[in-house]
């Protein structure tokens, strides 16, 4: 089990905490234990298994931000054949926030823009902790329009706690480069396959999430605001994030029910950052899977169902 260990697992770091004292006794003494250990990690999958399968839509909230969970960058490391970084915005300057460029997946072509957070302090400051600025969108719309151009399918990996609010950025328009990705995105003539694998707050994440597939990742959660935000507005209490998370329905689960997502990518066991390669082959498969499905249609049909997606999504609640 990880180092960094969540409220509700503590059950779990229990059991392996048994399981390590009998190895180490074993190891010292030489008396089998074989029988023991067997019936303790059988308890341990039972354990996994009861939690995991029973989650609330905040614990879910903070499987999507654990600091060991795969981003971006290690999904595109393993996901891809060959890899190369496209930077800058041709206006200002390069936003590492959101990560972009050309890749082969199974010797195909595709346009990856990527939202990463960064590990570790000096990462996460390169990174802005995954809060793009407007650069980072124009960079992103300037890498869209190549690959519409050479007529290439995008990937979108999903992952920010928000647009970033500085001073700077609303300067240099902020809600403009949001807008403005929105409505290119929105007929672009290249498939656009969109993957939330970790937390998608507000238009920051919605900004390069414009698209033909939704799909989420099992622990992800893609909303207006964040939980904390939300519990802020109505409680006047960000501790109520919890309450906040159930009422604004915000787990892959829920975006399912209301048919925003498309897709859920399972994951395994204990959560995303449990297995890297299983999460990268699932996410891997399940983009593949929807290309193929994409690329049965012309262009026009393309951004007609598009549209449509996006007109379908609510209610009209009226008189």
């Amino acid at each position: 089990m990880s180092t960094y260990i969540l409220d509700f697992e503590n059950p779990l770091k229990d059991i392996e905490s048994k399981i390590e004292s009998l190895k180490k006794t074993s190891f010292d003494t030489g008396i089998d234990v074989s029988d023991s250990l067997k019936e303790l990690e059988k308890k341990l999958i039972l354990k996994k298994k009861e939690i995991y399968s029973n989650l609330t839509r905040w614990q879910k909230v903070q499987l999507a931000r654990h600091p060991l969970r795969p981003y971006s960058s290690d999904y595109i490391e393993m996901i891809t054949d060959e890899w190369f970084e496209l930077k800058g915005d041709r206006k200002f300057s390069n936003d590492s926030a959101i990560i972009s460029g050309i890749g082969t997946i199974d010797n195909l072509s595709v346009m990856i823009i990527a939202q990463e957070k960064g590990r570790g302090t000096k990462k996460k400051l390169e990174h802005n902790f995954g809060m793009p600025r407007p650069e980072g969108y124009r960079k992103s719309l300037r890498i869209m329009k190549l690959a519409e151009k050479f007529n290439i399918p995008i990937l979108t990996l999903i992952d920010t706690p928000g647009a970033y609010p500085g001073i700077g950025a609303e300067e240099r328009g902020q809600a403009q480069a949001i807008a403005e990705n929105l409505f290119e995105m929105s007929m672009l003539k290249v498939p656009i396959i969109s993957i939330v694998i970790g937390e998608g707050a507000s238009g920051g994440a919605l900004a390069i999430a414009l698209c033909d597939r939704l799909i989420c990742m099992e622990n992800t959660w893609f909303s207006v605001i964040s939980p904390e935000g939300c519990a802020s507005i109505l409680f006047r209490d960000p501790l109520k994030a919890n309450l906040a998370a159930d009422s604004m329905q915000v787990t892959s689960d829920d975006l399912m029910k209301l048919k925003i997502a498309d897709s859920l990518i399972k994951e395994p066991l204990g959560g995303a950052h449990s297995n890297y390669k299983e999460s990268a082959i699932n996410l891997k498969n399940s983009f593949l899977t929807n290309l193929s499905e994409l690329k049965k249609l012309n262009k026009n049909e393309l951004i007609a169902l598009r549209l449509k997606k996006y007109d379908k999504i609510g209610s009209w609640v009226g008189k």
